[in-house]
């Protein structure tokens, strides 16, 4: 399996993961196939969001899979007054990484990176590598380390 440029940031920092492939189904990108793949439970497959404040500029918000961001909650814990996710067409320039494929370690500049904080509920979680059909399954507190994200409330209620 060869290692992801995000694999190697976690090797240089001592970081444990454990890299995990699964099966890329081209017309279904979502956490639901990722943890079927994986045979996890969704609630510990996350999706890294990539989003622009009014404030602070670009900001990473990992939150569950099945989960939809809360566009309010986001904008208030990155001290914006409003935000959004970023157009698709700017996620691989922005970041260096695709759709299906973005991973919260790793991206072409650091970005600020909040967690939902259901993440340090689990012994571990999923994120994607770096590629589709790629997966860490990390300790939540590694990645918050290797990220300096900040665990918050995220998602919609």
């Amino acid at each position: 399996m060869k290692k992801t440029n995000a694999a190697r940031i976690l090797d240089t920092h001592n970081i444990p993961y454990e890299l995990i492939a699964y099966e890329v189904d081209e017309n279904d990108l979502g956490a639901q196939h990722v943890a079927d793949q994986l045979h996890e439970d969704l609630r510990q497959v996350f999706k890294t969001l990539v989003l622009h404040g009014d404030r602070s500029g670009h900001f990473v918000c990992v939150i569950p899979g099945a989960e939809e961001v809360d566009l309010k909650k986001a904008a208030k814990v990155s001290g914006n007054k409003k935000c959004d996710l970023i157009p698709l067409k700017e996620l691989l320039p922005l970041t260096g990484y695709i759709r299906g494929g973005c991973s919260p370690i790793g991206m072409k500049k650091t970005f600020p990176t909040y967690i939902h904080n259901s993440a340090t509920q689990h012994p571990h979680i999923y994120v994607s590598a770096g590629i589709r059909g790629l997966q860490f399954k990390i300790a939540p507190e590694h990645l918050i380390q290797i990220t300096h994200a900040i665990p918050c409330p995220l998602i919609v209620e």
